[in-house]
């Protein structure tokens, strides 16, 4: 995708978080970690209804939340509401983190609790609240934390704190715009797919994708890749794509790799005519061989649009400019994969 310059996924400007002073409770017993309690707050243009969804809807909340790159379902709560366990990963403090927890839905009262079900360190524990109320701008949503750190010293808690307040105010300024946005009825989200069939196994055709450091020989559209994996299967690719007309941009990924079945990502670095990038590579056995699937979801940056294509370009065109360019690479990527897992690309 052409652009004049990369995009970071930054929180939206223009609603105010208000942060309130943590307080830290000792803990009940001696060696017992203090327990720090800390609250943001939000005022969000659109109705509380409209807010709780977006809350209750997790496995959309990498196209909200810029800290969230990937989440998905464990145990799923009804529609009246109910106890539910998800997995999460989000980066922090520049770094890449997962965990399970549970929550307890109240779309009644519209509060969503919840809490880390095992803390990664250095989390020893880990919880809060979701809480949107009526307001008369229209709603207010109010975001607790309660936590406690692993060995309880400064820095600790210091790394703890700043990792909490940062997430918590980009969620909250991004869930504002992301209410607004659907309260308006505007459609800047949308999912494509392109897919492929393959006579070789997925073992064979997860191997092409998942060693994204090799793309540089093996794909004609890749220029450069960096790819680093400090937890296992959890990896950060950076890679410069050359576009049709022959410039190129640069992207950088989290991508959570589930052998032999899936990896799904997020760009944190996005062409300028996005807001938000996510994808997924699924792969689906049968009699044959193994159909792979590349999925994309983006969030238009609305005001993008005319930068990037033109002052008399909207979004419809900006919607087809986005399917054919990214589908364009993620078909040639699939092709390639093909000709590597059937033996005829010599790569």
């Amino acid at each position: 995708m052409s652009q004049t310059s990369p995009r970071t996924t930054t929180p939206p400007t223009g609603p105010d978080v208000v942060g309130s002073p943590s307080t830290r409770t000792p803990g009940e017993r001696p060696g017992d970690p203090a327990r720090v309690d800390v609250a943001h707050t939000v005022t969000v243009p659109a109705a509380p209804d409209v807010v709780f969804a977006l809350l209750a809807d997790v496995e959309r909340w990498p196209l909200i939340f810029p800290p969230t790159v990937h989440a998905r379902f464990l145990e799923r709560a009804p529609d009246e509401g109910g106890p539910e366990r998800l997995q999460l990963w989000a980066t922090a403090n520049g770094g890449v983190r997962t965990w399970t927890s549970r929550r307890l839905v109240d779309p009644v009262r519209r509060r969503i609790s919840f809490g880390q079900d095992r803390p990664q360190s250095p989390v020893a524990a880990m919880g809060g609240e979701w809480i949107v109320s009526p307001a008369d701008a229209g709603s207010e949503v109010l975001l607790t934390h309660t936590y406690a750190a692993v060995g309880d010293d400064a820095e600790t808690l210091g790394w703890l704190e700043k990792a909490v307040d940062g997430n918590s105010r980009a969620e909250l300024a991004a869930l504002a715009e992301a209410a607004r946005e659907k309260e308006a009825g505007l459609e800047t989200a949308f999912t494509f797919r392109d897919s492929l069939h393959i006579e070789s196994t997925a073992a064979e055709v997860y191997g092409f994708l998942d060693r994204a450091e090799r793309w540089e020989q093996r794909l004609p559209h890749v220029a450069r890749v960096r790819l680093t994996e400090d937890l296992p299967g959890v990896q950060i690719l950076e890679m410069d794509t050359r576009t049709a007309d022959g410039s190129s941009h640069t992207t950088r990924s989290v991508r959570m790799c589930r052998a032999p079945r899936s990896i799904h990502y997020k760009q944190l670095v996005t062409p300028a005519l996005l807001r938000v990038h996510t994808g997924s590579w699924l792969l689906t056995d049968d009699d044959r061989g193994v159909t792979v699937v590349a999925e994309h979801t983006v969030v238009l940056e609305t005001a993008a649009v005319a930068q990037v294509l033109g002052p008399d370009a909207d979004v419809r065109q900006a919607r087809a400019f986005v399917r054919d360019a990214l589908g364009r690479n993620s078909s040639a990527t699939l092709r390639q994969a093909k000709a590597f897992a059937e033996g005829t690309s010599g790569a």
